[in-house]
């Protein structure tokens, strides 16, 4: 077990508590081993009625995995990267299935391996200060963590849009969109996460949904989005792009500049797997994510991303091409290859 996680029992409620508060929280391998282990042990313990995630601190939720280990990993032969996305790809697969009520509580930062560790759970508790974002095409990569299943699930031109750009937005929205899908005011997270200790839970949603109805209240009204979204149902990452450049708008020309500053191999992919993975299980697009992403090791812009992003922190990334039109096709299908052997093992 490791102190970047903390383990409870509290009444008949499995606490998980992300604790790096000062890293926002971010996910290590050993964190991921940790909640599966703790995760897998209560799904099959007849005293744990549900189990609840939360992060430490009062700044994230999980503000996404290690990537710079990510980068040191590929640098070197990629198998610390592998194990990783091997262990955080099964246990998002594991959420997803969860048979026990699965409560997360979303509130600050809540960006890649955060997302991954709560949106495929059943019951999602936004806060005041909730702060979506999947901004993985800045470093050169593409949203993982099943992203490539729940963004076009939320309807394609918002998922296309969260997923190209990396935008970032706030409660109105992320309840607004269902990535959350209930409103606790963060003054009142405490209380809530105390009751439903409290209660004797039977392990059904009803027993949670029955604690939660006492403190959901209606979130704030969202300004909702520009007509110029529709722009991102394009047919490719090049229609969007001329779509975008076509309309006047103020929103559709701050979208263009926005993703004229992303890895065009990045975007080429994002769009890819997103319209591959309307149309998969979430299994599919679990085991096709974790060919994509030892496939971008072996790329350029991977690692010249997470340079300007995180290590120079120069924010002048230099890609390996100028615009998506510029990826050839081989070059894009290259991602999509298997890469994963065995393929990604799913917990039974």
């Amino acid at each position: 077990m490791t102190k970047e996680i903390q383990t409870e029992i509290i009444g008949n409620v499995g606490v998980i508590t992300l604790n790096r508060p000062k890293a926002l929280n971010a996910l290590t391998t050993n964190m991921c081993q940790a909640i599966t282990k703790a995760m897998v042990e209560w799904e099959d313990d007849e005293n744990i009625g549900a189990v609840l995630v939360q992060g430490a601190g009062d700044r994230a939720f999980c503000a996404g995995g290690d990537v710079i280990m990510l980068h040191d990993s590929g640098k070197k032969d990629g198998k610390d990267a592998e194990e990783f996305w091997r262990i955080e790809y099964a246990l998002n697969e594991l959420i997803h299935r969860y048979r026990k009520p699965y409560i997360t509580m979303i509130d600050g930062i809540v960006m890649g391996g955060g997302v991954g560790l709560s949106v495929h759970g059943r019951h999602r508790v936004a806060g005041d200060n909730t702060l979506f974002a999947m901004p993985e095409t800045g470093i050169g990569y593409f949203p993982d963590v099943g992203g490539t299943y729940f963004l076009p699930r939320l309807g394609l031109s918002v998922g296309m849009w969260l997923g190209l750009t990396g935008a970032r937005i706030k409660t109105p929205e992320v309840c607004e969109h269902s990535i959350a899908n209930a409103y606790i005011p963060t003054a009142k997270h405490e209380a809530f996460v105390k009751a439903l200790c409290k209660a004797k839970l039977d392990g059904s949603d009803q027993a949670v949904l029955d604690i939660m109805a006492k403190y959901v209240k209606e979130p704030p009204k969202s300004d909702g989005l520009s007509d110029s979204i529709g722009a991102f149902t394009g047919e490719t990452i090049t229609e969007i792009m001329e779509l975008l450049a076509d309309d006047e708008s103020e929103w559709a020309q701050a979208q263009l500049a926005n993703l004229q500053k992303k890895s065009p191999i990045a975007l080429a992919t994002t769009h890819r797997s997103l319209r591959d993975g309307a149309q998969m299980t979430f299994r599919e697009a679990m085991e096709k994510e974790l060919d994509i992403s030892l496939n971008f090791l072996k790329t350029q812009d991977f690692y010249e991303g997470i340079r300007a992003q995180l290590i120079d922190k120069d924010r002048n990334p230099k890609w390996s091409h100028e615009t998506p039109a510029k990826v050839t096709k081989a070059q894009g299908e290259r991602l999509f290859k298997k890469a994963a052997k065995p393929s990604l093992e799913f917990l039974e």
